[in-house]
């Protein structure tokens, strides 16, 4: 099955943070984005994004990561 692909502006729309956010997130490793061959741009995996939909929405993983996804998401969701 081919993977499905999002820019970082719909990566951020459908995370409900900013651009901004997302590259924090990959600079510091929290949320590691692809990169696209041509451009370089980033960009993000369906699969992935789903990971942390389900990982925020079901708070069970144990991964100091996605902890740390966890607490800013909820803080921008609380703002």
């Amino acid at each position: 099955m081919k993977e499905i692909y999002f820019s970082i502006k719909e990566a951020a729309e459908i995370l409900g943070v900013s651009p901004l956010t997302l590259r924090n997130w990959d600079k510091s490793g929290k949320f590691k984005a692809n990169r696209h061959p041509m451009n370089n741009y980033r960009v993000y995996k369906l699969s992935a994004l789903e990971h942390i939909i389900s990982d925020i929405e079901s708070g069970t993983d144990k991964s100091n990561a996605r902890r740390q996804i966890k607490k800013l998401a909820i803080k921008h969701l609380e703002d």
